[in-house]
């Protein structure tokens, strides 16, 4: 299974310009590398312009899930759709969906963790739902935002539910870049699945943004990986057999006694 991850610099406040700019990618990668999925980063539509987004969010998930799916649909592609400032009934969510080949949504998350370190809680709601497992190109997926992944019961909850491969879509600080990798790293090992990111590069608000997009295998080992500062395509085809074979050598699940947890 192919992937082709966008590295992203987002244009602040812009929407329009960012979905031109993710049209653009998303055209130009397809004829070049004819990925299985593609993976867009956090927050693409409008950055961090927090105390802006009542003006530039989405309402309940428009114009970005229909420009999404016909994207989806006219290219022959799954999306991973990073995720998007949303307003729904009077709440402002960090928002994600995954479209299938089709241009079906098959699941939709709001981001669960909001950022202190970023204010993300004075000026968006918090994710009411689970983050659940859902099915694409007939691989068990799970999807987080960013900062979910400094909690590692919610993917053990994916990993548990089947997942194979977890995306996780950010605008990660540089500040944090080793934590980063780290996490993701641990993740993968722990859960024995594959991990695929998409990270933002550039600055706003005096935050710069680490890239270091990545894929991640099961063994914890990066097959590809994005540099620190420039937008750029991160391809990597994964096969999901290292999946069963790493859980076969070293048995974690069936090692697992949560009743002592």
């Amino acid at each position: 299974m192919k992937y082709s991850i966008c590295q992203m610099e987002v244009i602040p406040g812009n929407p329009d310009a960012n979905r031109e700019k993710v049209a653009a990618w998303l055209e130009k990668t397809v004829a070049h590398e004819n990925p299985d999925i593609a993976v867009l980063p956090e927050m693409w539509t409008t950055g961090y312009t927090l105390p802006d987004l009542p003006q530039y969010a989405d309402s309940d998930g428009e114009p970005t899930s229909t420009f999404l799916c016909d994207l989806a649909k006219k290219h022959d592609v799954n999306i991973i759709g990073g995720s998007f400032a949303n307003k729904k009934n009077e709440k402002i969510y960090n928002s994600s969906i995954a479209i299938d080949r089709s241009g079906t949504v098959v699941y939709r998350y709001d981001k669960i963790h909001l950022v202190p370190m970023l204010d993300e809680p004075t000026y968006l709601a918090g994710g009411e739902n689970h983050a659940e497992v859902f099915e694409l190109a007939g691989v068990k997926m799970g999807l987080i935002i960013c900062y979910d992944l400094r909690f590692p019961e919610l993917m053990r909850k994916l990993a548990l539910g089947g997942a194979q491969v977890v995306h996780v879509v950010a605008e990660w600080p540089a500040a944090r870049k080793e934590h980063w990798r780290i996490l993701q790293q641990a993740r993968a090992i722990e859960n024995q699945m594959f991990v695929v990111s998409s990270n933002s590069i550039g600055s706003y608000n005096d935050v710069e943004y680490a890239g270091n997009s990545m894929v991640i295998d099961p063994w914890g080992t990066v097959q590809a990986e994005g540099d620190g500062v420039s937008e750029q395509t991160i391809n990597s085809t994964i096969s999901l057999d290292i999946a069963k074979k790493v859980r076969k050598e070293v048995p974690v699940f069936s090692s697992r006694v949560p009743e002592f947890y």
